[in-house]
């Protein structure tokens, strides 16, 4: 591959391309090259390579494959946020679904193109990510926000039913509970709350049957997964 010289990457945007179809890679690369303002320092055809290169290279940009052997776009972006560089990262992909839009923006993705998308296009969604704007087709934005909605009341769905069963528990439940989760066991609670074991047995058994597991720690698991103790911090202070 023909590297620029260094001093053009003061001026132009420095881009990264990873995919593993090497003749897609290259065709890609060919038509960046065509455009003066864009710079394609490094390719690759899997993450891994990926990887070592952005670390040595710090590009602008990272057109990321999504789908991939071994290790798959989604993995990579996870990969590269955990780097601290400043990296933006725009997903390719040859499929349009909204899922994949979905996760990927949610782990840090600035942009989603389609690989059948025009060239313009792609010149397009580089010079908006890396003026740090976010890009998505508009032919892919309808799905995505419709998909980001019905997400979105899921989750809100799922937090309130885990309200619902943790607002069931009774001022003691909630005690016991509270202690399970700072890591003592039954002896340790009975001696806090000044009750015997078979009585903080009892209350364990009515908190599995309430929050719908079936051991203490997957009721310590719900609890803190739930926010159940912060809620009972912030109460405390109130």
């Amino acid at each position: 591959m023909k590297m620029r010289k260094c001093n053009d990457f003061n001026t132009k945007t420095r881009v990264l391309l990873v995919d593993d179809n090497y003749e897609h890679l290259m065709g890609i690369r060919e038509l960046i090259n065509l455009e003066g303002e864009v710079d394609v320092v490094a390719a690759a055809t899997n993450a891994n390579v990926a990887i070592n290169l952005i670390k040595k290279y710090q590009p602008e940009i990272v057109l990321m494959d999504m789908n991939m052997p071994e290790k798959d776009g989604l993995t990579a972006i996870q990969e590269i946020e955990r780097l601290g560089l400043d990296v933006k990262v725009i997903a390719l992909t040859a499929y349009d679904d909204a899922d994949l839009i979905f996760r990927a923006m949610k782990l840090g993705a600035k942009g989603y193109i389609l690989k059948t998308m025009a060239s313009s296009q792609l010149m397009r969604a580089i010079q908006e990510v890396s003026q740090g704007r976010i890009y998505l087709p508009q032919g892919l934005t309808t799905g995505f926000f419709t998909y980001f909605q019905e997400s979105f009341k899921k989750e809100e769905k799922a937090a309130n039913a885990a309200d619902s069963l943790l607002s069931d528990l009774t001022s003691r439940e909630e005690e016991v509970l509270d202690l399970l989760t700072q890591g003592q066991n039954y002896k340790d609670v009975a001696n806090t709350l000044f009750i015997s074991e078979t009585t903080v047995k009892t209350h364990v058994n009515n908190i599995f049957q309430k929050l719908q597991v079936n051991d203490r720690t997957q009721a310590v698991l719900y609890a803190l997964n739930n926010g159940f103790v912060s809620k009972r911090k912030q109460r405390a202070v109130a």
